[in-house]
């Protein structure tokens, strides 16, 4: 039987290559990646907790949840980088200089 500890090394490491993405990419679609693999660490550590309360279901509610949300803040990230993709014609956050012309 998979134990709460097996759980909690596999959201540990996700959320290390995320962390690790965001802090060496120098692509905002590879950061955003970065990001998503943190949500998900998240995510894991919320159903764990759930399957193993044994009281309710909250830990699920709280993924789904959340699984809903970064879906919404993925969509605005990516129509952000076209954008600025569109008028600076690179996606390096080191080159964009200013926001506003």
């Amino acid at each position: 039987m998979i134990s709460l500890t097996d759980f909690m090394m596999v959201s540990a490491g996700l959320f290390c290559i995320g962390l690790y993405m965001i802090v060496t990419k120098r692509n905002a679609i590879q950061i955003l990646i970065g990001i998503e693999f943190m949500l998900n660490a998240a995510i894991l550590n919320l159903v764990a907790f759930g399957k193993f309360d044994r009281l309710n279901n909250g830990g699920q509610m709280f993924a789904l949840f959340a699984i809903v949300l970064a879906a919404a803040t993925t969509a605005v990230a990516l129509a952000i980088i076209l954008n600025v993709y569109k008028k600076y014609k690179t996606i390096d956050p080191g080159q964009i200089d200013q926001l506003k012309d």
